[in-house]
């Protein structure tokens, strides 16, 4: 391990990427501690504090969001443009282009999806400054977290939109001249900088219950493991479907057969079924702050065995609809008939997208199952431990370990080419 670190070291562009990447990881940490003026941050850090959703969007904001700072509206905006994009493109014939352009598309596509971010950050910052502004019981009294006025207003919605624009700022350099995928760094940032208070906060109601703080540690420690080694074991695993090419004769030269296979990770989706479905449960709790009448509604669906339920159900759907965005198995099988390959034992064209679909099916199955388990573990955890809040421990740890994983593959890989030994040997 440490003769890997030497390594790192002795490589200057592998050692100026990296340092460049603390560098942006460093500017968006201050960024998320600068708050926007104007703003009660006492009365807003102990509302964030008794859960929901504003308790969500804090977490992976990276506690931004509870002192409404410069980068407040963490991640969500992106990401939920991300999963529109997502959606529209296989409904729009016009995106489906730019998707087959190749490079090119994906630019246009990315473009797209940076304005809309913005809207979004846009309507997300004024929805904030009006419930904000708006009085609001927290403990025995009752305050504004926000003395509302024209300038004011306008002042912390200007902040928060541009906050979001700098995220991008920050995310794009990082992929292009640090290690990693800019935006999953700061996502992970993001989140790694609450999961330390996250477990104090299980440690400390875990000893409020039992009377014993090892008996916290311990089971802090037990879950992490067990979602940390589920999480790496799905992410990992794959059904490899084997392909074999025929020999073809092109003009004077004959291109020789070959065997390979086409790999079908077990979650193809990734971690996006939670963070849609997490969305979607959410969602009449923030029209509760709008329609009073949606409150009983809200409650039901974000605690207990209904919110197990639907929570698992949304999980697995948007998990299988995903999974048919991101592959098709008649696009890929038209793919394999025009250069030639096949499946062994499986007729080019319909029946090999018929078989592909098949197996899809089979495999999605239980990667969405166990998907739903990873996300609801922390929860039922907590749940039968006593804790009155319900948190998203399962589908932070996937983001943190898919991240990690990743950016550790980068770096193997800019070890090996200069044949240095790396962490994955």
């Amino acid at each position: 391990m440490l003769r890997t670190f030497r390594n790192i070291y002795k490589v200057v562009d592998l050692r100026r990427k990296i340092l460049f990447t603390f560098l942006i990881i460093l500017l968006y940490r201050l960024g998320s501690s600068i708050p926007s003026p104007g703003v009660n941050t006492q009365a807003l850090t102990k509302l964030v504090e008794e859960g929901g959703i504003l308790g969500f969007l804090n977490f992976f904001s990276g506690g931004a969001l509870s002192h409404l700072a410069v980068f407040g509206l963490g991640i969500m905006p992106y990401i939920t443009s991300a999963i529109i994009m997502e959606m529209l493109v296989a409904v729009i014939p016009k995106l489906k282009e730019w998707q087959e352009e190749g490079e090119s598309g994906r630019r246009k596509i990315t473009q797209v999806t940076r304005y809309l971010t913005l809207v979004l950050a846009l309507m997300q910052s004024i929805g904030l400054v009006w419930q904000f502004s708006r009085p609001r019981d927290i403990g025995n009294e009752t305050v504004r977290i926000i003395e509302f006025t024209w300038m004011k207003g306008i002042v912390i919605v200007l902040a928060l939109t541009a906050g979001m624009a700098l995220f991008f700022f920050n995310g794009t350099p990082t992929t292009e001249r640090g290690i990693g995928n800019g935006m999953s760094i700061l996502i992970f940032t993001s989140i790694i900088a609450r999961v330390p208070f996250e477990f104090k906060t299980m440690i400390t109601q875990t000893e409020l219950r039992y009377g014993n703080v090892a008996y916290g540690y311990v089971i802090s420690a037990v879950m992490s493991l067990a979602v940390i080694v589920a999480v790496i074991y799905l992410d990992q695993g794959e059904r490899r479907i084997p392909v074999q090419y025929a020999k073809q004769i092109r003009g004077r030269r004959m291109t020789m057969g070959g065997s390979t296979y086409l790999p079908l990770k077990i979650n193809t989706s990734g971690v996006i079924p939670i963070i849609f479905a997490s969305s979607i449960i959410f969602f009449p709790t923030m029209l509760a702050q709008f329609i009073p009448a949606l409150e009983g509604v809200a409650t039901h669906l974000t605690q207990g065995w209904l919110y197990f339920a639907v929570y698992s159900f949304l999980i697995i759907f948007f998990a299988y609809f995903y999974t048919y965005i991101v592959f098709d198995p008649f696009t890929q099988a038209e793919h394999l008939k025009k250069y030639g390959a096949f499946v062994p034992g499986i007729r080019p064209g319909t029946p090999t997208a018929t078989y592909f679909g098949k197996v899809i099916n089979r495999i999605t199955l239980p990667g969405s199952i166990a998907l739903a388990a990873i996300a609801l573990l922390p929860a039922v955890m907590f749940y039968f431990f006593g804790t009155q809040e319900i948190p998203f421990g399962g589908a932070a740890i996937m983001i943190i370990v898919g991240v990690a994983l990743e950016t550790m593959k980068q770096i193997e890989a800019q070890l090996q080419m200069r044949h240095y030994e790396g962490f994955l040997r």
